[in-house]
């Protein structure tokens, strides 16, 4: 059976929601139903609502800028709607932009990892709302890495950055919409919430097998193996090495022109990661990090989902290049997702103590055991926002 999202359980069975109503959508590309029907006209069709004002995360409401790319207010060519960008100087709607709504509508899809800016958003944005008397409906979507897996260290607030405005672990094993409800509480947001859940749905679920079309939410999250290694593979952006961006396969290729590929996936092989495979391979990103230049590095190739631990292995991707090329591997500077102080490594892990471990040779078993108790306090905190078996 057919997984039915948020979107589409509110337009079959609670438009009484929408009556009467003028709608603010903050959407994206990926908002879409099964047929591929977009967000913004299904939106527009309701009868006995009026869809006034369009907002935008991350690469825009189509999706066509890259990663760090601050996106200006334009106009929707199709609707004639203004589209209000929450990415660049602005991050939360102003009380300019929420005047005359009645609602705002949330219907993004997410992949699972505490660095994917989307949920930030969608947080400024529930926080903007709840000061300006603006209730909010959040439309639930699948975690496409599945409802069970949790894996990673809970970040120190005083990291919080646009990669983490709150502690979650890297990989946090809930829907967006079970997000908003855990981030409305108990980070005191203050919005008037309704959360539309998804119907079949359950926590065991991959991406697959939801029966929803994948659409890619970013440029470079093509596919759902793409989001199955970005809890990790995201960690590299920290780093002088390209995560493969600008090639066919982001996140999944790593690499350097100062590493050698069969030193690198033999390395990294010997590690005994569970769930993964590590190939040797070679290529040449077309834009950003190392553009133009010839890379060594790995495929990560996953071979047991329930097994694999992605930020672990993003862990091992950078120690490994440290350890194999000492005199070339760096750590990247800032600025870095409107950070200008601290080092991005150090906020998308949300701590400094993890690089340290990694500059001191310590083990991936003594750097996972660190982060077990907080994990463990973190998951009690969690359960009571659950929405799904």
């Amino acid at each position: 059976m057919r997984v039915q999202s948020g979107l589409e359980a509110l337009l079959h069975r609670r438009l009484a929601l929408l009556h009467g109503r003028r709608l603010g959508l903050l959407a994206h590309q990926a908002s879409v139903d099964s047929g591929y029907a977009h967000a913004v006209d299904l939106l527009r069709e309701v009868r006995g609502a009026r869809l006034v004002r369009l907002l935008a995360p991350e690469h825009g409401l189509w999706g066509a800028a890259q990663d760090h790319a601050a996106i200006r207010t334009s106009r929707d060519p199709v609707t004639g709607l203004s589209v209000e960008s929450l990415y660049g100087r602005r991050r939360a709607p102003t009380g300019a932009i929420l005047r005359g709504l009645d609602v705002l509508v949330v219907d993004l899809q997410d992949v699972g990892a505490r660095y994917y800016t989307f949920v930030w958003t969608m947080a400024l944005a529930m926080r903007a709302c709840g000061r300006a008397g603006v209730p909010v409906i959040v439309l639930d979507r699948p975690n496409p890495l599945d409802g069970e897996g949790i894996e990673g260290n809970i970040p120190d607030p005083a990291f919080a950055s646009f990669v983490g405005l709150h502690p979650l672990p890297a990989r946090h094993g809930m829907t967006i919409g079970e997000l908003a409800r855990y981030l409305n509480v108990e980070h005191g947001l203050g919005a008037d919430l309704t959360m539309v859940p998804m119907r079949g749905w359950r926590r065991a679920m991959s991406w697959e097998d939801t029966g929803l079309p994948w659409v890619a939410p970013s440029p470079n999250m093509p596919t759902p193996d793409t989001a199955r290694v970005y809890p990790g593979g995201c960690l590299v952006e920290g780093s002088n090495l390209s995560e493969g961006r600008g090639t066919t396969r982001p996140f999944e290729w790593v690499g350097a022109p100062f590493l050698d590929a069969g030193r690198y996936a033999a390395h990294l092989d010997a590690l005994g990661l569970p769930g993964v495979h590590f190939r040797p391979a070679r290529f040449v990103p077309t834009f950003h990090k190392w553009a133009g230049r010839a890379c060594g590095g790995v495929q990560l190739h996953v071979t047991d989902r329930a097994r694999f631990k992605p930020f672990l292995t993003g862990l091992a991707l950078l120690a490994s290049a440290r350890r194999l090329a000492p005199r070339h591997f760096a750590w990247g500077r800032p600025p870095y997702e409107f950070e200008r102080r601290r080092l991005p490594i150090d906020i998308l892990l949300g701590t400094d103590t993890l690089r340290r471990g990694i500059e001191r040779d310590r083990s991936l078993a003594e750097l996972e055991g660190g982060w077990q108790r907080d994990l463990a306090r973190w998951r009690r905190r969690r359960a009571r926002y659950l929405a799904y078996e």
